[in-house]
């Protein structure tokens, strides 16, 4: 349920935040549907839990699919699908003392097409990885995905093989905390990234071009989107805008965020997001704390234009680039610039 709430915040950023918490909601309603002294044997109030969990399977296979296939997108009869399954479900655990028999059928039947939708989201999205491995957060993707269709697949199989469901029920609990877990840590915390990625953020902006060049070749695709996404940082300024998330900068862009997060870490060789946004700000602050024109502007109003919500993460990001506070930067910058024009002024009398 935190996983739906975190991911409901990112509905309007990124096209599968909703198949997400849906799917973060079913994964919820299993653990509630199948926990010992549920209701199954009739329905009622019971059924909307058992429909949502039920129906799992189907919600998964979508949000695998708009994940990683841009030109997905959600059909008419997709939702006639997961209502088919969901009334599978419904059928196949409250309607054992109504239809036994049909119960029964019903149950099988829900369990092969688990089994199917789960083998669906692992085939049909596997060959646009490639991509997503190059990043921590798409390993953990991908990862996701695996794992949580691999837990499909053996549930439906123990429920074929009449397996009863209290033998399985601590794995299954297990199997869902990792999931939501690894989820939660997905979507609050940036991952580490790879080696190369984090050799490449301790150089230079045109020093780190040239280092992720030498481990990447970008494609077409790749040079046409990193020339957007130069423009917005350089033109447009975007890094200024508040509360600017990869998902926001993605939505921007038009393009899914774990390839985002590529083109960052390793077409321009930043250690992660945060790592591409500070380039942009402490350059920007720098200019201003050179430039004596705005000597008598607070830092704090140079760190909050330059896209910094308070002063003391500027202050850290600025002494971890520069080895100098922005006081003492703008300090030393106004010396040599005096000196600088005392020498000449010497000069021309001379």
């Amino acid at each position: 349920m935190v996983c739906a709430v975190l991911l409901l915040r990112y509905t309007t950023v990124h096209r599968a935040a909703r198949l997400g918490a849906a799917m973060s909601v079913a994964g919820a309603a299993y653990a509630i549907s199948t926990a010992p002294f549920f209701p199954a044997w009739s329905f009622g109030w019971s059924s909307p839990f058992v429909a949502l969990a039920m129906s799992g399977p189907v919600i998964l296979w979508a949000w695998a699919r708009m994940i990683f296939d841009e030109r997905f997108s959600l059909r008419p009869w997709h939702a006639a699908i997961w209502v088919l399954t969901a009334g599978l479900g419904v059928v196949a655990y409250n309607g054992w003392t109504v239809w036994p028999g049909v119960a029964a059928t019903s149950g099988r039947l829900l369990a092969v097409v688990s089994i199917g939708f789960a083998l669906l989201a692992v085939c049909q999205t596997a060959k646009r990885w490639g991509k997503a491995m190059a990043t921590a957060h798409g390993r953990l993707l991908v990862a996701l995905v695996v794992g949580i269709s691999s837990q499909v697949v053996l549930s439906a199989s123990a429920g074929l093989a009449a397996i009863p469901m209290r033998s399985t029920s601590l794995t299954a609990a297990c199997g869902l905390g990792a999931f939501a877990l690894m989820s939660i840590w997905m979507m609050l915390f940036d991952p580490p990234e790879s080696q190369a990625a984090v050799a490449g953020a301790h150089v230079g902006s045109d020093d780190a071009g040239r280092a992720s060049r030498s481990f990447v070749r970008p494609s077409v695709t790749d040079r046409a989107s990193l020339h957007r996404l130069q423009y917005l940082m350089t033109t447009e300024r975007t890094y200024r805008q508040e509360g600017l998330t990869i998902g926001l900068l993605a939505a921007r862009l038009g393009m899914p965020e774990y390839r985002l997060r590529t083109l960052i870490n390793d077409g321009l060789g930043h250690r992660n997001f945060n790592a591409f946004l500070n380039r942009y700000r402490i350059d920007e602050a720098k200019a201003a704390l050179a430039d004596l024109s705005q000597a008598e502007v607070p830092v704090l109003t140079i760190a909050l234009d330059a896209g910094f919500q308070s002063l003391a993460p500027f202050n850290r990001a600025f002494k971890a680039d520069t080895g100098v506070t922005p006081t003492e930067f703008r300090r030393r910058t106004a010396a040599a610039a005096k000196n600088l024009g005392d020498d000449r002024e010497i000069a021309h009398s001379s």
